[in-house]
């Protein structure tokens, strides 16, 4: 049975033991050491939570396809009949069943898209987060193309905030976003990849609630931070880093500020944005990039075990 202490409840335990020596002020030096040296053996009695650690249950991806793509050096996205290519400032658009390139869009450099990251396709829209990184102070926007012709038909500015957006999709109402530090520029001083954070939004992007990431899944970032991630059918949260072919899957936790790690699956991509192919039905498909191979991939991700599922539901509802 773990036992959980907080600092209350530390203090609260202090408190009896001095008062077991009689009334305050008439305790001798060494009777107070005695305690105090009671008091660290008690503490040190109390179980330890295991090491974070990253997990393997042998989940591995099935790839199915890829397709050279030069300017999508951030992410993917795609819908029934198309996939799209995200560059810093490109946007490309093919067929799926031949690659066929079909449309294009380019701002210009120097242009007021600095920063594509992660985007995904809601009807004939594509919805793409945007950030002056490696700009500052750190400035974010979600911008929106038509799918059909890749021209943009809205942006939503979400000003100057903590991180640079790296990814946001809509799940049970809300608005979930990464917002990302990095280990290099870019980013405000006193800060590093540590502060990145997920969090959850209204219609008004006002923040409802936020959460860390575990410090085993940081360690696989490099210098940089959490590109990409989205909710998966089984309630769990699928994220990626900047460059491991590896993708991670979390939950809200049932306690704390941190968010919960369950395991890693290995991908064909190699981090960065992604999108979910949710046109595939009953399978669970992922368009991704290897940004080294200027290349987007296509790929099949296993089912969870139901022991790795357990406790996403009642996650998902606190």
């Amino acid at each position: 049975m773990v036992m959980h202490i907080d600092r209350r409840q530390a203090l609260f335990g202090l408190a009896a033991l001095a008062s077991a020596a009689g009334p305050v002020g008439r305790a001798s030096g060494a009777d107070v050491a005695g305690l105090r040296a009671e008091y660290r053996r008690w503490l040190d009695s109390l179980p330890v939570a295991p090491p974070p650690a990253l997990e393997r249950h042998g989940l591995v991806a099935k790839e199915l396809g890829r397709w050279h793509v030069r300017e999508a050096n951030q992410a993917a996205a795609v819908d029934a009949e198309h996939f799209y290519g995200i560059g810093n400032h490109v946007l490309v658009k093919h067929r799926k069943d031949t690659g066929e390139r079909v449309a294009e869009w380019i701002s210009p450099r120097g242009g007021p898209i600095v920063h594509f990251n992660a985007g995904y396709v809601e009807g004939d829209r594509l919805v793409l987060a945007h950030s002056n990184f490696p700009q500052l102070p750190p400035a974010s926007s979600l911008e929106t193309h038509d799918t059909r012709t890749l021209q943009p038909i809205a942006s939503h500015s979400l000003g100057v905030r903590p991180g640079s957006l790296t990814w946001a999709v809509r799940h049970k109402g809300s608005w979930w976003a990464c917002f990302a530090y990095y280990n290099d520029a870019g980013t405000m001083p006193g800060h590093d990849q540590r502060s990145t954070y997920l969090g959850e939004f209204n219609d008004d992007w006002q923040m409802l609630r936020s959460w860390l990431f575990p410090p085993q899944v940081i360690a696989t970032w490099g210098r940089s931070a959490c590109s990409g991630g989205d909710w998966g059918d089984d309630g769990l949260l699928y994220t990626t880093g900047h460059d491991a072919a590896e993708l991670y899957v979390l939950r809200l936790p049932r306690s704390g500020v941190t968010l919960e790690y369950v395991t890693t699956i290995d991908v064909p991509f190699e981090g960065q944005g992604w999108a979910w192919d949710r046109s595939a039905r009953g399978q669970r498909v992922i368009y991704g990039i290897s940004r080294a191979r200027q290349q987007v991939i296509a790929a099949a991700i296993p089912a969870l075990p139901t022991e790795l599922r357990v406790g996403a539901m009642n996650a998902n509802q606190t």
